[in-house]
C-alpha cells in the first residue's frame, strides 16, 4: 500500500443534515478527503464535557465545528474558511444558503472559484415539488420506481431508505463531486453540483423501466421476472425460520437447484417459462424449503452453481466477525479501512489505515464540536482566542459583527 487512498488532500466542508448529505461526506471521508462536519451551535461545544452525540452515525473519518449561520460573525468564520476548501455539502431545502447569505454562484464561488458546491436534495430543485417537504418514500414515490418494488396485489413496499437516501441520494452526490473534482484538473475551476433524490433513484431504475416494454417486465407490479413474481427468483422460509434466496434464473442454474431440493422435472407442473405454472411451481418450491432447516439447505448449495443461498442477518454476520470493506477496492491505493486491524499487514481490499472502532458494525456518532479545532489548526494555522472563540455554544470570526 504505497498510495494514499485517491481523495487524499480534498478539504470538505459538510453542513450537518439527514442520511444522504452525511453519506457522501462518509465516502469522501473514507476515501481520504478531511471532512469538517459543520453542526449548529448548542451549549458545550468546544468544551471539556461536549454535548451528546448527534443522531447522525455516518461519521467516520470526521471532525465538527459548530456554527450558528444565523449570526453575522458565525458566517464571518465560516467564509473566512471558503477560499481554503474543495468541496461543501449543502444538504438544505433550496432557498436555505441563500437566505444565510451562502449563494453558492454569487457569493462562494467568487470567493474561491475552484470551490465544488455539491446541493442534495429529495425532489428536484424545480417543478411543482419542489418547496415540499418530503422524505425517502415520497422521493422514490414521484420518481416512478416505487410503483414497480412489492408484491402482486399489494401496496407499493418501500425498500427502507436505501434506493433514495442513499443510492440515488448520497452515492449519486458523491459520484457528482467526484466528476466535477476531475473536470477541475482540467479547467481549474469548480462548480456547482445538484443531486437529487428523485433522478437519482429513477436512473438506478432504468433496467426495469426500459424492461416495461418487454416480457421481463411487462405485467403488474409483483408478476415479473425479478420483483417477487417468478418462482424461481424469490425467498422461502426454512424450517427453523430462517430464508434462503433463490436466483436460478438459467436453465443450467435451475437444473443444479432441482438436483439440490431433490426434485425431478417431472415433478415440475410444466415448463418454467410457462408464467401459468408459476404458482404451482411455487407452492412445491414452499413446500420443500419447509422440509429442512437453513443450515441443511447451505451444506447441500454450499459449492454449488444453484444460486440458492442463506438469508444472513446483520446480527449473524456481526457474530461471525464478518469484515465490513470499503465500498470498492483499489489495489495500488486503497480507502481508509472501516474495521480496526493491524495498518502495515491489511490487505488492499480492506482498506489502508487502522481503521475506527466498532469493526464497520457501530457507530458512537460525534459530538458537536468534537475534533474540529484540530482541523481549523491544519487547514488555517488558526488557534482559539486568536482567529476565533467560542459564542453560545458557537465558532466565531474573532472581530466579526454581532448577531444579525
Amino acid at each position: 500500500m504505497s498510495q494514499s487512498p485517491p481523495l487524499t488532500g480534498l478539504r470538505v466542508l459538510e453542513f450537518a443534515g439527514l442520511a444522504p448529505g452525511p453519506f457522501a461526506g462518509l465516502l469522501l471521508a473514507d476515501w481520504g478527503a478531511s471532512v469538517l462536519r459543520i453542526d449548529r451551535a448548542v451549549p458545550g461545544a468546544h468544551t471539556s464535557t461536549p454535548p451528546p452525540p448527534t443522531p447522525d452515525l455516518l461519521t467516520r473519518h470526521k471532525a465538527s465545528i459548530t456554527i450558528d449561520i444565523k449570526s453575522a460573525s458565525g458566517i464571518s468564520l465560516l467564509l473566512s474558511l471558503i477560499p481554503n476548501v474543495d468541496i461543501l455539502i449543502d444538504p438544505f431545502r433550496p432557498g436555505v444558503l441563500e437566505k444565510a447569505g451562502l449563494c453558492p454562484h454569487k457569493v462562494l464561488l467568487k470567493l474561491n472559484p475552484r470551490l465544488i458546491v455539491a446541493r442534495m436534495t429529495g425532489f428536484r430543485r424545480d417543478g411543482k415539488f419542489a418547496a415540499m417537504a418530503g422524505h425517502d418514500i415520497n422521493y422514490l414515490a414521484v420518481s416512478g420506481v416505487l410503483s414497480q418494488l412489492g408484491r402482486s396485489n399489494s401496496p407499493p413496499y418501500p425498500p427502507a431508505n436505501l434506493l433514495g437516501d442513499f443510492g440515488g441520494g448520497g452515492l449519486v452526490c458523491f459520484l457528482g463531486i467526484v466528476m466535477a473534482v476531475l473536470q477541475r484538473h482540467k479547467t481549474g475551476l469548480g462548480q456547482v453540483v445538484e443531486a437529487n433524490m428523485v433522478d437519482g433513484a429513477a436512473y438506478l431504475g432504468v433496467m426495469p423501466r426500459f424492461a416495461r416494454k418487454t416480457n421481463m417486465w411487462d405485467r403488474p407490479r409483483g408478476e415479473n421476472l425479478l420483483d417477487g413474481g417468478c418462482p424461481y427468483y424469490d425467498t422461502y422460509k426454512c424450517k427453523d425460520g430462517g430464508y434462503m434466496a433463490v436466483g436460478a434464473l438459467e436453465p443450467q442454474f435451475f437444473a443444479q437447484l432441482l438436483k439440490g431440493l431433490n426434485l425431478k422435472p417431472s415433478d415440475l407442473p410444466g415448463p418454467r417459462e410457462d408464467r401459468t405454472t408459476w404458482p404451482t411451481l411455487r407452492s412445491l418450491f414452499t413446500k420443500t424449503f419447509k422440509s429442512k432447516s437453513r443450515a441443511e439447505w447451505e451444506e447441500i448449495f454450499d459449492n454449488t452453481d444453484a444460486c440458492c443461498t442463506p438469508v444472513f442477518t446483520q446480527d449473524e454476520l456481526e457474530d461471525s466477525k464478518y469484515d465490513q470493506r470499503p465500498i470498492v477496492t483499489l489495489t495500488d491505493s486503497p480507502g481508509k479501512a472501516i474495521a480496526e486491524g493491524d495498518a502495515d499487514t491489511r490487505p488492499a481490499c480492506q482498506g489502508q489505515g487502522i481503521g475506527v472502532e466498532g469493526n464497520g458494525w457501530e457507530s458512537k456518532g460525534l459530538a458537536p464540536g468534537v475534533g474540529g479545532e484540530e482541523v481549523l489548526a491544519k487547514w488555517m494555522g488558526w488557534s482559539r482566542g486568536r482567529h476565533y472563540d467560542v459564542v453560545d455554544g458557537g465558532l466565531v470570526r474573532l472581530g466579526a459583527g454581532s448577531k444579525l
